[in-house]
C-alpha cells in the first residue's frame, strides 16, 4: 500500500531526457530531515549511471570517518562520487549528459565563506551551468532560516546567503521539495518538455 509520502515522491518525478533548469529539482529540510534520501531516490528511480557530487570536508576526525562511510554506501549503490568542495559549476558542465546529485550546497556555501571567496560569481556560474545541462540535476540544501538569528556575523552572513541561494535556484528549476520529518512537501512541480 502507497501512504502519502510515496504518492509524493511518485508526483516528483524526474525524466532521464530532461535537463537544464526546468528538469532541476531543489530538496530543502532541516538537518536529519530526510531530504538526502529524498533527493536519492529521485536519482536512483532513473536508470545509471549517475554521480554523486558531494561537497563536503573532512575537517576532523569524525567528519573524514562520516566521509569515508558515505563514499563506500555509494559505490556498493552504484554512485560515481565526485568531491568537489568549490568549483560545483566545473563538476556539472563536465558531467551534463550524467544525472547529478549536488549534495549539500549549505556545505558548498560554508566551503565558500570559510575560503575568504565572494558568493555571486560561483552561484551564477552555478545556475548558467544548471540551464546546459541535458540531464537532471539534484541539488540538496539545509533549509537554515528557520532558527534563531546567529550570533555571529559570519553565522548571520551564512544565513542570509544561503536563502537567497536558495531563492535565486527554487526561481529556475522545475521542482522544489521541502523535506521535514521525513514527511515530503511539494512547493512547486512544473513538467519539464522533453
Amino acid at each position: 500500500m502507497e501512504t502519502g509520502a510515496d504518492a509524493r515522491m511518485h508526483s516528483v518525478r524526474l525524466n532521464l531526457h530532461n535537463g537544464g533548469a526546468a528538469g532541476s529539482l531543489l530538496v530543502l529540510g532541516g538537518a536529519r530531515s530526510g531530504k538526502s534520501r529524498f533527493a536519492e531516490n529521485a536519482i536512483t528511480a532513473l536508470p545509471g549511471p549517475r554521480i554523486y557530487l558531494a561537497t563536503g570536508r573532512a575537517f576532523d576526525d569524525e567528519m573524514h570517518d562520516r566521509i569515508a562511510r558515505h563514499k563506500r554506501e555509494r559505490a556498493s549503490a552504484g554512485w560515481q562520487t565526485v568531491e568537489e568542495a568549490l568549483n560545483v559549476a566545473d563538476v556539472l558542465q563536465q558531467h551534463a549528459s550524467t544525472p547529478v546529485l549536488l549534495d549539500c550546497l549549505t556545505l558548498w556555501l560554508t566551503n565558500l565563506l570559510l575560503d575568504g571567496r565572494e558568493v555571486e560569481g560561483p552561484t551564477t556560474a552555478l545556475l548558467a551551468s544548471l540551464h546546459t545541462r541535458t540531464a537532471p540535476t539534484v541539488m540538496v540544501g539545509n533549509e537554515v532560516g528557520l532558527g534563531i538569528v546567529p550570533q555571529s556575523p559570519l553565522g548571520r552572513r551564512f544565513r542570509d546567503e544561503a536563502g537567497l541561494l536558495h531563492q535565486r535556484l527554487a526561481a529556475c528549476v522545475g521542482k522544489v521539495v521541502f523535506v521535514a520529518a521525513g514527511l515530503p512537501m511539494v512547493l512547486k512541480n512544473e513538467s519539464a518538455s522533453a
